[in-house]
């Protein structure tokens, strides 16, 4: 049975790597942890512990600056890389990505990358350390999977030959998220902003726009007001901005903002008249205060918009990004990247207009095509491509 090793740095979360539980019967799949790793492990995936630069550092942003200047990278973990038929990264620049490209070299596993940038940043738009990543990335790789069409188009920029990548959307638990017939019907209605808390997510403009339907600014059709509650789902450096902005904006006692374990969502969005994704573009990755940007960011997939549509519940976001490639085909509402007013008459025209947690219909081959097994019929489909060259 060929062996697997899923490599994603401090990356390693349970919901993109749910399509991996569904081959055990083809393949023996594994992933790298190490003591850094920001979310909760994944389970029915077999963890390899790993030791990497910095988990020997600090706590914090000194931490993260002095693992960015001394180039993170695995301490550890050589015999799991030495036995591996094919090792799963993820983009071109990842210090973890370039270290399974130089690992190749050394012991001739496949390698296959994940791809979710949307933007051909080349050269110009990377660091040093970033170019030489995506310089020995771009060499080694057998395979790129680009989550998008959008995210194949920036490879084709980025150099990739079109015999080298296979688009290989995501997928989610659909039967997780699908709606519950015997759950009780929300009395009131509540929106979801789902996304960690950080500007280029756009929790302040759907607060704004709940502003705008609270105040009057945005009437139903027959100009009654409609005056629903915000959960903001997420944790991130932008949280006490967020509940000062919902505080001047007189809305504390109708927002809530909290952490929520990721098997909870389906309830969650159970609960809720409509999910708004709000993101837009940023810039920022800077080295010190005095540095310019040099990364830049647009929403990749959005992995809670097919949940949202297995869930049945309504979709108001932006046309950020891979968006609306995403969302193509359904009732979802897109609105320009800012735009809290056009958010707020979306809500306003279609899910506040009906009554609290009323289901919509998405497209059910969309849904099918964004399962976990769906996805994991791509990724066996990918791995049997690059182990019979």
């Amino acid at each position: 049975m060929p062996s697997i090793l899923i490599v994603r740095g401090h990356l390693v979360t349970p919901w993109e790597l749910r399509p991996w539980r569904e081959l055990p019967d083809r393949f023996d799949v594994s992933y790298l942890i190490t003591r850094s790793n920001r979310f909760a492990q994944p389970e029915g995936l077999r963890p390899v512990k790993a030791r990497a630069l910095r988990d020997l550092l600090p706590a914090g942003p000194v931490g993260d600056v002095g693992a960015r200047v001394l180039g993170d990278r695995y301490l550890s973990a050589e015999h799991a890389f030495a036995t591996a038929d094919v090792v799963h990264a993820e983009e071109l620049s990842f210090w973890f990505a370039a270290e399974a490209a130089k690992r190749r070299r050394r012991h001739g596993f496949k390698l296959v990358q994940t791809v979710w940038e949307t933007l051909p940043f080349l050269g110009a738009f990377r660091d040093r350390h970033d170019r030489e990543n995506r310089e020995l990335v771009l060499a080694e790789t057998d395979l790129f999977l680009p989550a998008t069409e959008r995210a194949a188009n920036a490879l084709r920029l980025e150099g990739v030959a079109e015999e080298r990548m296979l688009v290989c959307p995501p997928g989610i638990d659909v039967d997780r998220f699908a709606p519950d017939a015997s759950a009780a019907t929300p009395q009131e209605h509540v929106i979801v902003s789902p996304g960690r808390l950080v500007w280029e997510k756009g929790h302040q403009d759907v607060l704004r726009a709940l502003a705008a339907l609270h105040r009057g600014i945005v009437t139903r059709a027959d100009g009654s007001l409609a005056k629903p509650r915000l959960l903001i789902i997420g944790t991130g450096p932008e949280e006490h901005r967020l509940r000062a902005h919902a505080a001047e904006l007189g809305l504390a006692d109708v927002v809530e903002i909290a952490s929520v374990p990721y098997e909870q969502m389906p309830g969650i969005f159970a609960g809720a008249s409509a999910m708004v994704l709000a993101s837009q573009a940023s810039a920022g990755a800077a080295h010190h205060p005095f540095d310019v940007p040099h990364l830049f960011w647009e929403e990749q997939f959005g992995l809670v918009l097919a949940e949202a549509m297995a869930a049945g519940l309504s979709i108001v976001a932006t046309s950020s990004g891979a968006i609306p490639e995403v969302l193509a085909g359904t009732p979802a509402e897109l609105v320009a990247p800012g735009d809290w007013m056009a958010i707020a008459r979306a809500l306003a025209a279609g899910p506040l207009d009906r009554r609290p947690g009323m289901r919509i219909s998405h497209s059910p081959e969309l849904i099918a095509r964004y399962s976990a097994s769906a996805a994991a019929t791509r990724l066996a489909a990918a791995y049997d491509r690059v182990l019979a060259r």
